[in-house]
């Protein structure tokens, strides 16, 4: 059992209890508070400390609204970190002077708000520093531009503050985050409002999402500040309004933050449209939303997509599976499934051979018996088809997504008539059912569009996509090939036999 002052330092070491005990911080009134986690900065701390528990170091890059007191919370993290445990040097490096000088103000006030006794006398204690020789620890601060701040630091604990507005992202990227050690009990902590897409936050956010980096990407939806909310007596919403908290209310929307939403847009800008676009950057819904992709004819709607993700579908319909075949760095080989009204068990690979890619193909169809798998087959994607046919599975058809379409006077091609069905299928009246995935949510929303001189619907292509810093939409374009004969070809299946497999070796 634990004596007193055993307890007592556990007690100190944990944050949970440190924070609403010692720490004080002015809130937006100007009143110096206990700082008492919001709903953002709890779901912040689960995130981090569960991954701490997991990898033994904290990798992590959180997009969130404006003002939700993330900066707050990691300043009270590293700052307890630095006075109760030995040899931990923080560095914040935020986006411009102010910003540095706030984020430097609020650990002084930590600092010197202490009771007496509590921690040791800071050895140095300037405008920028706070140094702890007997912990071996400290704090110091500096603002991005200058290419090579925090290069000769030794640090542990590393926030990186509004990232998406730094001077120099990938400059810093070289220098100050390879001055932290991939030792356990390292940090690093990103953070931003977004900025646009293309930069280096986004690029962050993307891999993050992605699977393609060692950082969680985390996000805080604007509604969960208590203080976004204005009496909403005798509100009338409008049908978009409807949605929103149909969509959202499971997670904390109420009508009093709509009311807020509602004045917050006028605040922006007298013109509706103008003043929208800004909120969903500043506070936005979704991830996907804070992006805001620069074209203004974006296909797919976002609203569409996410009630699809928080749908619950039945349907015994026959199993189509759409795989986009990649063996690139850059992009990735995405596999998912659909039966009618739902689509599940979205899957990527990265850095698979076709030879790999057909035995993984080879393996799904005999566990799961789909009665079609449809391939994009073109470039390495034929290998793959040709290695499945030759085996014998009859099920597997190649998709050419840029060859003629089946009703040429409506589409450019294949892949454009594929799209359509596809939103068509997710805008239907009846329910539809997508993977829960933040990565195919922003391919869906990736691709804009236009009508030729021939009235054809033409999807933005893949090189244009990337010329806008965008990365291929792989999984939506897996789920769109499961369209490749329509909506309802499973239920036309389904009262099938399933297909024969060819004999071994022939080849198609």
């Amino acid at each position: 059992m634990l004596n007193k002052d055993e307890n007592k330092i556990l007690q100190l070491a944990d944050l949970n209890y440190f924070a609403p005990n010692f720490l004080k911080v002015r809130n937006k009134a100007g009143a110096i508070k206990p700082l008492i986690f919001n709903k953002a900065q709890t779901y912040i701390d689960k995130k981090l400390d569960d991954q701490a528990k997991t990898t033994n170091k904290v990798r992590a890059i959180i997009l969130k609204g404006r003002q939700q007191g993330c900066s707050t919370y990691i300043q009270g993290r590293y700052f307890h970190k630095v006075i109760t445990q030995i040899g931990k040097k923080a560095f914040i490096l935020t986006h411009e002077g102010e910003a540095t000088k706030n984020l430097f103000e609020m650990t002084k006030r930590y600092y010197e708000k202490l009771p007496p006794g509590l921690c040791p006398i800071a050895d140095r204690a300037s405008a920028k520093e706070l140094r702890f020789v007997q912990f071996d620890s400290g704090y110091a601060v500096g603002t991005a531009g200058n290419k090579g701040v925090g290069r000769s630091q030794t640090i542990q604990l590393f926030h990186g503050s509004e990232v998406a507005f730094w001077e120099n992202g990938e400059e810093h990227a070289k220098g100050v985050l390879q001055a932290i050690s991939n030792e356990a009990g390292t940090e690093v902590i990103l953070e931003s409002t977004a900025n646009g897409i293309g930069n280096y936050f986004h690029s962050l956010w993307q891999a993050a999402i992605g699977g393609d980096s060692e950082y969680q990407a985390i996000f805080i939806p604007w509604y969960w500040q208590d203080e976004y909310s204005a009496k909403s007596d005798n509100l009338n919403l409008t049908e978009y309004e409807k949605e929103l908290l149909q969509m959202f209310e499971y997670d904390g929307l109420t009508h009093n933050h709509i009311a807020w939403r509602r004045i917050k847009i006028r605040e922006f800008s007298s013109d509706q449209e103008a003043g929208l676009e800004l909120f969903k950057q500043e506070y936005p819904f979704t991830a996907d939303e804070a992006f805001r992709n620069p074209i203004g004819n974006v296909f797919i709607n976002s609203s569409a997509v996410m009630r699809a993700r928080k749908r619950d579908v039945y349907s015994d319909a026959g199993l189509i599976i759409g795989v986009d075949v990649a063996i690139s760095d850059s992009d990735k080989t995405a596999i998912v499934r659909r039966k009618g009204r739902v689509a599940y068990s979205l899957e990527t690979h990265r850095n698979l051979n076709t030879m790999e890619i057909a035995g993984l193909m080879k393996r799904i169809i005999q566990n799961e018996k789909p009665i079609k798998v449809y391939i994009d087959c073109i470039g390495i994607g034929a290998g793959v088809v040709d290695r499945l046919r030759e085996m014998g599975f009859s099920q597997v058809e190649g998709i050419n997504v840029a060859r003629s379409a089946d009703d040429k006077e409506k589409y450019r091609n294949k892949r454009a008539e594929l799209w359509a069905e596809m939103k068509d299928w997710l805008n239907q009246e009846m329910e539809v059912q997508i993977p829960d995935d933040d990565e195919l949510h922003g391919d869906l929303c990736s691709l804009g569009y236009k009508f030729n001189s021939s009235g054809q619907l033409q999807i933005e292509s893949k090189d244009d996509l990337r010329a806008r810093g965008m990365k291929s939409p792989d999984t939506a374009d897996a789920l769109a090939l499961t369209f490749s004969c329509g909506q309802y070809e499973a239920h036309l299946y389904q009262a099938q036999n399933q297909p024969k497999p060819l004999r071994k070796g022939m080849f198609f």
